[in-house]
């Protein structure tokens, strides 16, 4: 049974891999939104992160992308050190690619526009000049993966929800990121896609060695994509095994009770 003891997972420190989070606690006022959690997330893997709505899910993404600060604990890349360190956060942000459920686009940009602005950091801001023509095809190549190379010139405002989830995917894809992370990126798309696009999420893995962590409502994707699968409940991994591990009992413990409050919630960034 893949199920950490409390007192268990409160001692242990997670084993070093290319992304770390030792005794990670997040807090929104007095409540503990994430306790006191110790995970290694290897290269070349698949993880989803589930758990009932409100249970952290989005807190623990934006925790390893930086974007929140732990309450204690700390979060550290392999080979960098802690992202409290400022330029081993700069440097992170390099290699890190995140798919937001409210897709962060701008409406007013044309889709091939919006995933340029996956590569944003490699320009100076305030430079006057286009984009490259080899920059311009890669972003054409990305959205071809997403299956929206017809949408290129297209207002992002102009698309479906579900179009406007996959020009986010396109703008990760395109930073060709060493870890990429999700939050619900498939919240909007269809079944058959989500497979096709989470397929295409655990060949990255594979073939390029990608850190793939996915927070996912969708339990059946969660099984047919991930190489893992981590529950969270009451803000504690409740379950953290191979997917193929992860049945009907240890679903039932994860969700037998919902979180009183719902967690914090983000702007798009």
């Amino acid at each position: 049974m893949h199920v950490l003891s409390t007192s268990a997972s409160r001692r242990a420190r997670a084993p070093r891999g290319a992304l770390n989070i030792d005794r990670l606690t997040m807090r929104r006022g007095d409540r503990e939104v994430l306790r006191d959690l110790s995970l290694a997330f290897e290269e070349g893997a698949v993880t989803a992160i589930v758990g009932p709505s409100g249970v952290g899910k989005t807190t623990l993404i934006c925790a390893l992308n930086g974007l929140l600060r732990p309450s204690s604990g700390a979060v550290s890349i392999g080979g960098l050190g802690r992202l409290d360190d400022a330029a081993v956060l700069h440097e992170a942000r390099r290699h890190t690619a995140t798919v937001f459920q409210d897709h962060a686009l701008i409406g007013r940009l044309r889709a091939i526009d919006n995933v340029l602005l996956g590569l944003a950091d490699t320009r100076h801001p305030m430079s006057p000049l286009p984009w490259s023509r080899a920059l311009r095809e890669r972003a054409a190549a990305a959205l071809d993966e997403v299956g929206l190379l017809d949408k290129a010139t297209s207002r992002a405002a102009d698309l479906s929800g579900g179009e406007r989830q996959r020009v986010g995917i396109a703008r990760a894809l395109v930073r060709r990121p060493r870890l990429l992370l999700g939050d619900e990126p498939f919240a909007s798309v269809d079944p058959a896609l989500a497979l096709r696009l989470g397929d295409r999420f655990r060949r990255l893995a594979a073939k390029r060695g990608v850190t793939v962590i996915l927070a996912l409502h969708q339990l059946h994707l969660a099984r047919g994509l991930a190489d893992r699968i981590i529950g969270l409940a009451d803000g504690r991994v409740a379950f953290d095994g191979p997917a193929a591990a992860f049945d009907e009992g240890a679903e039932a413990r994860i969700f037998q009770s919902a979180p009183h409050e719902a967690e914090m919630a983000f702007p798009a960034i």
